[in-house]
């Protein structure tokens, strides 16, 4: 099957509305319509099966219908983030070699100079084209073939299924984050697999995501640690009925997950996965019900997967499928190394510790900023922080916190971390900024920062605030 077939052969009926936003509603049958129009359109403009096709639309009805209209003519589907600035959509569409382009004024064929370095055709069964979150790099191009993205929906949808027997239709899949984002686009794809309709925001917003969720019975979703910060810190005070939050896009803290459960009455289920292995690791309904005592662990790894821990600590994963043209990072056995550091407890749950590229080594010791970084939370004073290494003379490097909130004394953090953590993990300076710079997923652009620290002489001298990014 396709992803064409999750909308096309979707089980509700014509009349059916099936995608909404807040002020409209799109029925099965128009939406089935439209992607078949959007098809025959693409078509008429000259070849387009197995080529790339640019998509920069809203989060709107619209957008969904177009995706999959893509997918009917044989394209390969590229989603562009409507507020991405013209130079990066142009290095997008000459990467990827895209044929043409859809926005809000229709679709334009691409051809010539528009397109300089055309791109031959995608390997059969590449559906579309994402991007890594470019966090510690560049971001690298990941083309998802139908048939691998298809076994992971099923990969997930598996154990949430599992032991449920209810023919009753489920709740609607409500989608707070940007579909040209793999997270945006995952969870619309998830809902449409499992047969829901999809709420669609165009736009986080604390009491707009509190109405959606009331007005439509949500009882399960999806939201970045970002946006259950926003909502912790508001007004709204009320989500029922929600029952279960699935956190994505970006590691979620202990700390955040439990001021999150403190102030609302939901069970937060954390995962772990990346843009070229979908999600591998995750909670059910009944593990967040069992084991409260385990809430920052992302889970147990799905049905189908494997995992190790090497030597160095860092997690290796064999999942059912990859993305196409990760050579480079499977060993002779199918393992992907992810690049992460974790560990395993006796339940099986696993612990993410960071990044290993950003793990800092003081004077041979190993120092997590994320466990420096969730005593620093602690301080009423912090509302965000991100710790890096700074080059050091005589230990080589030494962690630096960067903090956005109300600046106190660094007496008063040193105290902090002194009671928390071992010496040598307590932070060498104290930076406060306006802001943290972060990936459109909000990921700390910790190379950014680490930039930063190198241009300085010294860990100790003031370096310019970065520039947060959203």
């Amino acid at each position: 099957m396709t992803l064409a077939s999750l909308l096309l052969e979707h089980p509700f009926r014509d009349d059916e509305a099936l995608l909404h936003t807040a002020d409209r509603s799109m029925t099965a049958g128009e939406a089935r319509a439209a992607a078949r129009r959007v098809a025959g359109r693409l078509a008429e403009t000259g070849e387009v099966a197995g080529r790339a096709v640019a998509v920069q639309l809203p989060n709107e009805p619209e957008l969904v219908a177009t995706m999959v209209g893509v997918w009917l003519a044989g394209g390969v589907y590229v989603p562009l983030n409507p507020r991405l600035p013209e130079g990066e959509v142009d290095e997008v569409v000459r990467s990827t070699g895209a044929v043409a382009v859809v926005t809000e004024d229709g679709i334009r064929r691409l051809a010539g100079d528009d397109s300089p370095e055309p791109r031959d055709h995608y390997e059969d069964d590449v559906a579309f084209v994402m991007w890594t979150s470019g966090t510690t790099g560049r971001p690298r191009a990941i083309h998802h073939t139908h048939t691998a993205y298809v076994e992971l929906l099923d990969r997930v949808l598996g154990p949430l299924r599992a032991g449920g027997t209810s023919a009753k239709r489920p709740t609607p899949n409500l989608i707070p984050v940007s579909m040209a984002l793999n997270a945006g686009l995952y969870n619309a794809l998830f809902g449409l697999r499992a047969g829901a309709a999809l709420v669609i925001m165009d736009r986080f917003e604390p009491a707009a995501f509190a109405r959606l969720v009331r007005r439509f019975e949500i009882r399960s979703t999806v939201l970045p640690p970002a946006a259950m910060a926003m909502l912790t810190d508001s007004e709204v005070t009320d989500l029922a009925p929600l029952r279960y939050v699935r956190s994505i896009t970006a590691p979620l803290s202990p700390l955040q997950a439990r001021r999150f459960t403190a102030k609302f009455p939901v069970y937060v289920l954390n995962g772990y996965g990346q843009a070229e292995i979908g999600e591998v690791i995750g909670w059910t309904a009944a593990d967040a019900k069992a084991h409260p005592d385990k809430v920052g662990a992302v889970g147990r790894p799905h049905p189908g997967v494997d995992i190790r821990i090497d030597d160095d600590g860092h997690l290796w994963v064999r999942p059912p499928n990859t993305a196409v043209g990760i050579d480079e990072r499977l060993d002779a056995d199918g393992y992907v190394d992810t690049g992460d550091l974790a560990r395993v407890d006796e339940d099986g749950f696993v612990w993410i510790e960071g990044r290993a590229g950003d793990l800092i080594n003081r004077g041979g010791n190993k120092v997590h900023p994320d466990a420096v970084e969730e005593v620093l939370r602690l301080s009423p004073a912090v509302d965000d922080v991100a710790v890096v290494g700074a080059p050091d003379d005589r230990l080589g490097e030494v962690p630096v916190a960067f903090l956005v909130g109300r600046p106190v004394p660094d007496d008063e953090l040193v105290a902090l971390c002194r009671e928390h953590l071992v010496a040598y993990k307590v932070p060498a300076a104290f930076r406060w900024v306006d802001a943290l710079p972060r990936s459109e997923v909000g990921k700390v652009l910790r190379a950014d920062l680490a930039r930063t620290l190198a241009a300085s002489s010294s860990p100790r001298r003031e370096p310019p605030a970065p520039t947060g990014r959203a």
